[in-house]
């Protein structure tokens, strides 16, 4: 399952998944995904260990940027992925 996190300005919405479990190590999953005319652009990145999964249609700044939004956020996506998302009331 996936969580939503943040729509940033250009409709990029960010979702996150649960805590993962992969070999012992506890991991997080992060989604970027933009709508365009024809689709949707998107991205897949793995937390801790910032491997990027899959991109389709963002530039390699794009990218970068992303990684840097990450490297700032990631102790709360791993927060929010430990209580099942985001607790709006």
């Amino acid at each position: 399952m996936m969580y939503p996190y943040i729509t940033l300005y250009d409709e990029t919405l960010i979702t996150h998944s649960q805590i993962l479990d992969k070999g012992g190590v506890k991991s997080v999953e992060v989604h970027f995904e933009r709508p365009v005319e024809c689709g949707f652009d998107s991205a897949r990145c793995v937390l801790p260990s910032y491997e990027w999964m899959f991109i389709e249609g963002y530039s390699n700044e794009e990218i970068q940027a992303f990684e840097n939004f990450l490297r700032g956020n990631a102790h709360l996506l791993f927060r929010y992925a430990d209580g099942g998302g985001v607790r709006i009331a």
